[in-house]
């Protein structure tokens, strides 16, 4: 139920509130009052296309806020969950849309901003308007067999239960098998490619340090002729007195000496010999290690290719599969495992069909099932309907549902269904959407929305001009429909007749006034006495005489014993 509308900057309205009640609220007022305009404003906040032309002149943005309470409206919590929007704990809603002078608008719900497909989402549970935007469910084919399903019993949802299920599972069967077939010549390049692949890296042998070894042997296999002369160099340094005459171990043999000598006059010296003889003998040793260093020096080219070749090969395989050996293992290890399945999946394939085919079989069962159902129900809505629009002055009307099938499964059955209609003689069989007069479109959903209405989940229902094209005694009937509904659901209407005008819970009076040079439309809601006086100017135009306020009093009386009888 929608509790409040704020508009703000929004064409000629400057600032509106609008509090609503349940039942029927109807609005009137003149010509060009801006009527269109609020409903225009509603449209918006619902999710409608918004415009920079919607912003009032001179003003940055327009702001419209609706509030609505939630507490009867299946879906709507899961539908909240899903977008990740907190539930408030009195059950209300908050809808705010902004539009900028730039064109740009924001949508929030409960203060978080959403995408208009997220703020459609929620709406369509909300709201339904009846008009030249774009929530007109009847209208729309896809809905059709939603609204034949919500007529049924409980039998239809039995049997739809059992084709989501079933569907559900020949869906994840079917991806299963989309999983493991490919074409046969798909398939053998597939295991082609990956026992080449195995074959590649088994030939190679690979162990897990390899590379490291390898690249370290590589180094100085490959740079042996720079250590031999270097370590050479090294041990004349250390070792031969033909390196600027004297060898490093030379020189410090002579140090120790000069030391040992002048040790004996002074004892601090000790500990200076002691270092250097220590440093002597390490040098001594060192050298010895070189030497053996430098006469085992092999230079081996065949080997220095080896590991070229070696190396290589593994800097083929990393840049195909890993970078390292361990993840090359490791990859080997997977398409392994993707070859042992692919090669056994033959056997897996074959169940799979089968158990596809068996699963069809049973919704193709459950479809037929439903299909019937609903040609039941249908029957009967086609009968309902010709007598709600016969009732309502469409005496030759011809009311059919179009029943075809998909050719493939849905989570909805294999029924793809459309209401026809022609209103007169002669006429052939049209879609809803295809229908012309305005007065006829107008019963037309008003007899959908009588006969829907006890299971129908939108709870506020929208009427923007429902008495186009009629009057008189059709006006009458209308109305009364209107107000039927109207105990079920909460109704918004725009009119200009004095019959529908007369059934309404809540009146309220659309008024264009200049303020301050500026253009603005305002609301309010009317009070008996001032009821009498806009049903007075509905009924006999400007000029108000006591003749039109006795029709307009009398009129409201035998209103509301109307009301009480329906």
């Amino acid at each position: 139920m929608l509790l409040e509308l704020n508009i703000k900057n929004f064409v000629i309205i400057d600032e509106l509130n609008i509090s609503f009640d349940k039942g029927f609220n109807v609005f009137t007022g003149e010509t060009g009052a801006g009527k269109s305009i609020i409903i225009d404003a509603m449209n918006i906040v619902l999710g409608g296309r918004a415009t920079k032309e919607f912003v009032r002149t001179g003003e940055e943005k327009a702001a419209i806020d609706a509030l609505f309470n939630i507490s009867k409206i299946n879906g709507i919590e899961e539908i909240l969950e899903e977008l990740g929007i907190d539930k408030e704990q009195d059950n209300t809603l908050l809808i705010s849309r902004q539009i900028y002078n730039t064109g740009r608008s924001i949508a929030r719900i409960n203060g978080r901003t959403v995408t208009l497909s997220m703020l459609k989402k929620l709406t369509s549970k909300l709201v339904d308007i009846h008009g030249q935007h774009e929530h007109q469910s009847l209208l729309s084919p896809e809905k059709h067999v939603e609204f034949i399903d919500s007529l049924g019993s409980n039998n239809i949802r039995k049997i739809k239960n059992e084709i989501v299920y079933w569907y559900d599972k020949l869906k994840d069967k079917k991806k299963s098998l989309e999983s493991l077939s490919s074409d046969d010549m798909e398939r053998e390049r597939k295991i082609d490619l990956l026992k080449f692949q195995i074959e590649e890296i088994d030939n190679a042998n690979l162990k897990t340090n390899e590379e490291e070894e390898l690249i370290g042997e590589y180094k100085a296999l490959s740079n042996t002729e720079d250590i031999i002369k270097t370590v050479g160099l090294i041990n004349e340094m250390l070792c031969s007195d033909n390196y600027r005459n004297d060898s490093v171990i030379d020189r410090l043999s002579k140090i120790s000496s000069l030391l040992t000598n002048i040790a004996k006059y002074d004892n601090k010296l000790d500990k200076y010999l002691e270092l250097i003889n220590d440093i002597l003998y390490q040098l001594q040793d060192i050298s010895i290690e070189f030497r053996n260093y430098q006469d085992n020096i092999n230079y081996d080219e065949e080997r220095l290719k080896f590991l070229e070749n070696r190396i290589e090969l593994i800097n083929n395989l990393k840049r195909k599969y890993g970078q390292d050996i361990k993840e090359i293992i490791k990859y080997k290890e997977n398409i392994e495992k993707e070859l042992d399945f692919i090669i056994n999946s033959e056997k897996e394939i074959k169940n799979l069909k089968d158990e596809i085919k068996e699963i069809e079989n049973i919704l193709d069962d459950l479809c037929k099932k439903l299909t019937i159902e609903r040609k039941k129900v249908g029957k009967q809505l086609e009968i309902n309907i010709i007598n709600e629009l016969k009732e309502m002055n469409l005496k030759n009307v011809i009311f059919k549902i179009k029943y075809d099938k998909f050719n493939y499964f849905t989570r909805n059955g294999i029924d793809k269904i459309e209401f026809l209609i022609s209103t007169n003689p002669g006429e052939p069989l049209r879609p809803l959407s295809k229908i012309v007069s305005g007065g006829e479109m107008s019963r037309i959903m008003l007899s959908f929305k009588n006969i829907l209405a006890e299971v129908d989940n939108i709870h506020c229902l929208v009427f923007d001009e429902i008495d186009t094209g009629i009057s008189g005694r059709t006006a009458q009937i209308v109305a009364e429909k209107i107000s039927k509904i109207a105990k079920t659901h909460q109704i918004l209407c725009v009119t200009h007749l004095p019959q529908i005008a007369s059934m309404a819970d809540s009146h309220f009076l659309i008024e264009k006034n200049v303020k301050e040079s500026k253009t603005v439309t305002s609301v309010h809601k009317l009070d008996y006495e001032e009821r009498i006086d806009e049903m007075s100017r509905l009924l006999g135009g400007v000029n108000l005489t006591d003749t039109t306020r006795k029709h307009a009093e009398e009129m409201l009386k035998l209103t509301k014993v109307c009301k009480n009888s329906l």
